[in-house]
Parts: structure tokens; sequence; C-alpha cells
């Protein structure tokens, strides 16, 4: 009887787990990697939202177990999430994340989930993570200045032009394959070491030290990388400026589903050895989720941010997705849960200075509504999330 529950308790919130990854597909992760894309031109809206939702599911595989089991077992000492407390914080988030979906305006997934979680985890009489808190919040905050600062200056470096606008790209390009080369895949390491970078695995097939095999293999795939887009610029610069954008808005897009995943079945992970379920069979479900939300929701997100945030061309989008990939990136490394809206708007922002000095054509007002979202939904999820919960443990 006792088994009987446990399956139908991990069950509903599973269901909730899968609307929570629908709601997350359908917006930040599926809206954000191709927006700047969208806004040069460079694909259709349609196509993108496809796109990122493939492109999701297989960053939630290969990448999403640090974000996944912070949110899970990180975020409050002294308790473990109980099936009830995982249901209720799954649904409230998916709730707040979808009415911004349906609004148009992207409200900050990580917020929501982190604040739901938090809220729960309270009610259930745990204690504050301080540790983790501090260490969430510190990217939180450096976000919008690193990642627009970042944007601003590679976006003011390619409107000035001190040397060719296609040498500039391809130096780019190979900065790109430079964090392509260190980043982690769970395929890729032991199971003890977690997970390892393209340089490291292939740091063996290089006579010498591990250290020179890692720096052979990088500088292999940063050469690479600026040869195929140099390659590019030469039939038309404008035509390698677009694909250049589209395969980082494919590198943005696959870091989405490592980092938004974990929002997603990060609760799920205290309740799955109850029932016998391995990690990546919640990383394959919510990556699935992930996908689902792109291809039926994404669209809408995609158009409201590439159309009502700024006017891109490929250059201003270029110097937007670099950024963001490397503190996505950054963020999956370190297991830490992140809003793809937070960055992708701060990128743009400050690439939208570098292009006019007063914002780019960035809407004030609607960054106004945006921020004031992102703080309520931190705030409210807490509130709801904890005020849920006791309610549900004073009747059951």
């Amino acid at each position: 009887m006792v088994e009987i529950v446990t399956i139908a308790t991990f069950l509903i919130a599973a269901l909730a787990s899968l609307f929570m990854a629908w709601a997350i597909g359908a917006g930040s992760s599926g809206s954000t990697p191709f927006a700047p894309a969208v806004g040069a031109n460079a694909i259709s809206v349609m196509r993108a939202g496809f796109l990122v939702g493939i492109l999701g599911f297989a960053g939630a595989v290969l990448q999403g177990a640090n974000v996944s089991e912070a949110v899970g077992t990180e975020l409050i000492d002294g308790v473990v999430l109980s099936p009830g407390a995982a249901t209720i914080a799954l649904i409230i988030a998916a709730g707040l994340v979808a009415i911004g979906v349906f609004a148009g305006y992207p409200i900050a997934t990580a917020f929501t989930v982190t604040g739901a979680v938090i809220g729960v985890g309270f009610a259930m009489g745990g204690d504050p993570a301080w540790p983790k808190y501090i260490e969430i919040a510190t990217l939180w905050i450096l976000t919008p200045f690193v990642g627009g600062g970042l944007a601003y200056a590679i976006a003011r470096l390619l409107r000035r032009e001190p040397i060719a606008e296609e040498y500039l790209i391809v130096l780019l390009a190979a900065f790109v394959g430079v964090i392509v080369a260190n980043i982690e895949f769970a395929v890729l390491g032991s199971a003890e070491a977690g997970g390892a970078s393209i340089a490291e695995a292939s740091s063996g097939w290089v006579p010498g030290p591990d250290l020179f095999g890692v720096v052979v293999a990088t500088t292999v795939m940063a050469l690479l990388w600026a040869a195929v887009i140099g390659f590019d610029l030469r039939n038309g610069t404008e035509r390698g400026e677009r694909h250049f954008l589209l395969a980082l808005g494919a590198l943005v897009a696959f870091s989405a589903g490592g980092s938004q995943v974990g929002l997603a079945i990060g609760p799920l992970i205290p309740l799955s050895g109850d029932v016998g379920l391995p990690l990546i069979a919640l990383l394959v479900g919510g990556g699935f989720g992930l996908l689902l939300g792109s291809w039926t929701g994404a669209p809408r997100m995609i158009k409201a941010i590439s159309q009502d945030y700024s006017s891109l061309g490929p250059r201003r989008s270029i110097a937007a997705l670099i950024p963001s990939f490397i503190i996505a990136q950054t963020a999956v490394l370190y297991g830490i849960p992140v809003s793809f809206n937070e960055i992708i708007v701060s990128a743009i922002i400050g690439s939208g200075y570098a292009a006019s000095g007063a914002g780019g054509g960035v809407s004030a007002r609607k960054m106004g509504y945006t921020v004031l979202a992102w703080i309520g939904s931190l705030a409210g999820s807490i509130l709801i999330a904890f005020g849920g919960y006791s309610a549900f443990a004073l009747v059951f």
C-alpha cells in the first residue's frame, strides 16, 4: 500500500514537472536563444522554435545534471522535499511562468522555481542554505553588468572596425571555439568525474602531460571554428555573419536546455530514489517537456523579445549571443539556476547602447515592466509557495 501511494504521489509530481518543462520551453529556454537571430532576420520565428526544441533536448540530457541536483537538494538545509512539497512548488512556479508566456512578458523562470522551492522548504521547517544563496545571488546580480558590458564592448569593436570586420568575426569565432572545447559533457567523462570537456577527453591522443594535450585540443578547436567561419565569410560578409549568428544561437539553445531542465526536474530528485528512477530518465523526460514547449509556445515569446526589445542587426546580435553563451555555460558548470531572459535581455541592451548610445531602440517602458516582473516573481513565488504548502499541511 505504501509503495502504491509513493508511486501515485511521484506521478502527480512528475505531471507538474512536465507542465513546468513545457512552460519553460515555451518561455525562457525556447524563446531567448534565437531571439537575436530572428531580430536580425537570420532565421524565421517558426524555424527558430523548431530548432531550439531539438537543441534544448540535447542540452538537457548532456548537461542538465548539475543544475538539477542543485535545485533539488541544495536550496534548503535540514529537510528533504516531500512529494506534496515538490508538487506544490512546481505547480506554483509553472503557473507564474505560464502567465508570463500568455501575457507576453518574460517571467524569469529561475526566480520563480528557486523561490517556490525555497518557500515550500521554509514551510516544511527547513533552514536557509546561505552559501548557495550567495552563489546564486552573485551570478544573478553580475549577469546584467557582465553580459551587458561584454555585449557593449563587442558591438563597439565591430562598429568602430579598427581592423577589418571579417578578421574580427574570425577572431570571435576562434574565441567561441576555445569555449566549446572546454565545456563539459556528461557522456565524455566517467561516472565518478561527472563529465569531461572535448579538450580533456581528447588530450590523451596527444603525447606529453595532460595539460599540454588540453592546450593542443583547445587550439585545434579554435582554429577549426576560425577556418570554417573565415571560409564562409569569403562568400559574402553578411552571409558569413548570419551563419555565425545561427551557430551562436544553437550553442545558446543547447546551453539553455542544460540549465533550464534543472528548474523543471530538480524538485523530483529527492523523490526519484523511492521509485527507482535514475537521473538520466528524469533528464530525458524534462528535455521532452522543453521540446514540446518550444514547438508549441515559444514563437510568441521569440517575437516579443526579438521585436519589442530592440531592432537588431547581425553584428549586434553576435555581440549579444557571445556573452550569453559564456554566462550560460558558467551557470551549468557551477550548478546555478539562471534566468535566460535576464541573460539575453541584458546582452541586447548592451549591444543596443553600443549602436546609438541611447538604448539602441530598447523600450525603457518594456524593460521597466520586465524588471518588476523579475523581482515580483521571486518574492511572490516564495510567499505563495510558503502559504500554499502551509495550507496543504494544515488540511492533510
